[in-house]
């Protein structure tokens, strides 16, 4: 089993990621693969709706790992979106990536990567935010059929800097525990799919627009 991991914040090693090591010791302990993207400091364009992903199954702009990660996705079964808390939302350079990730798969096979594998948003600030953080990440998965990873209290730590996240012990404990409910919300779908229970089937014949739609006008 694999989960993939994005890091939304500019710092690879700050107190977002103090918060993500304590959940990969906790994938390692039980022979869980992880994968960490570090979107870093690096410029992330945000999505322009001109639908070339539509068409291509790619997004229009290839340089910043967008792609990359969609193509990961085939393999992963759980996932993790992990940010710092900027002004009581997440960072703008995750809000970037997940947009353009669920949007160029919102009509082609990246969607069903997505479907019914356990998601988990992360927030981590030096004091307050994150509950709307929380509820902002949660979104993607709410749109993706994905069922939603908690924990034994919010899944937020609280710090500075990264030796303070570390000092937040029911922060840390809190990460601890959302890996193992991960790790068995990922064991329990895939005996499930062992012994031939299979995923509810999806109607999408329907899609209500409130006002005639003119392509023109988008």
């Amino acid at each position: 089993m694999k989960v993939l991991i994005v890091n939304g914040s500019s710092h690879p090693n700050g107190t977002t990621m103090a918060a993500i090591n304590v959940m990969i010791k906790e994938f390692d302990v039980q022979n869980v693969e992880s994968e960490v993207i570090q979107l870093g400091g690096k410029p992330i364009a945000d999505c322009l709706q001109c639908d070339v992903c539509q068409k291509t199954g790619a997004c229009v702009f290839k340089d910043d790992g967008v792609n990359d990660f969609v193509e990961k996705t085939k393999e992963a079964d759980g996932f993790i979106f992990a940010t710092p808390v900027y002004f009581a939302h997440p960072s703008g350079r995750i809000f970037s990536f997940l947009d353009r990730v669920f949007y160029s798969g919102a009509k082609n096979e990246v969607y069903e990567n997505f479907q019914f594998k356990p998601g988990a948003a992360i927030a981590v600030a030096r004091r307050g935010g994150c509950s709307a953080t929380l509820d902002a990440l949660h979104k993607y998965f709410g749109i993706s059929q994905m069922p939603i990873a908690t924990s034994s209290y919010w899944n937020m730590t609280h710090g500075l800097f990264a030796d303070e996240a570390y000092k937040d012990e029911e922060g840390m404990q809190t990460m601890q525990n959302l890996a193992k409910n991960m790790i068995w919300m990922m064991r329990c779908f895939e005996m499930g799919k062992q012994n031939g229970i299979p995923f509810p089937q999806t109607s999408t014949e329907a899609c209500t627009n409130f006002l005639k739609r003119d392509d023109n006008l988008r």
